[in-house]
């Protein structure tokens, strides 16, 4: 289909950096309006949000590190502060007392309650209005199928999962 070469044609050097210089711009924009507009971070706005929609609002600490994408060292720190802002809490796993279950408490469920509209708002602004309904129906199209790709290459070298029966401390 393309050239091995070492480099990018004049072609491809133009779609990745359009596609790397959208991401930088686009993310950084979410991420400052979310924070000017409801305290929250995009790690505290996805967490919240997983544990939102788990069955009775908590999930093992591994499967968080799905979401936010941290390594283990991270993550804790991570949900330690959201903890001391009473946002989520952290509890012993009942099959591991190596392990833990983060809950998203009555603060995390109003605070991302509150986020969700203001996130929403932000998005239409810079994903959703900018493109007519051709624009977006292909940005759809390429964003499923690089995706698609990405999850049937399976999981980055070194990953690691462990779950709460078998002891493993996350």
């Amino acid at each position: 289909m393309h050239d091995t070469g070492d480099w990018l044609d004049e072609r491809e050097d133009r779609v990745w950096s359009a596609f790397f210089e959208m991401q930088v711009l686009f993310w950084r924009r979410l991420a400052q309006q979310l924070q000017q507009d409801t305290g929250l971070s995009e790690p505290d706005l996805a967490i919240l949000t997983a544990l939102v929609r788990a069955p009775e609002g908590q999930l093992r600490a591994y499967e968080l590190s799905d979401v936010t994408q941290f390594e283990k060292s991270r993550l804790h720190h991570h949900l330690t502060r959201m903890a001391r802002r009473g946002l989520v809490t952290r509890e012993s796993c009942p099959e591991s007392s190596r392990a833990s279950v983060i809950a998203v408490t009555p603060e995390g469920r109003a605070a991302i309650t509150d986020a969700a509209p203001k996130r929403a708002a932000h998005i239409r602004q810079w994903l959703i209005d900018p493109l007519d309904a051709g624009q977006l129906d292909t940005l759809a199209e390429i964003s499923e199928a690089m995706r698609d790709r990405l999850l049937a290459a399976g999981p980055p070298p070194g990953a690691r999962r462990a779950d709460c029966a078998d002891g493993s401390p996350d």
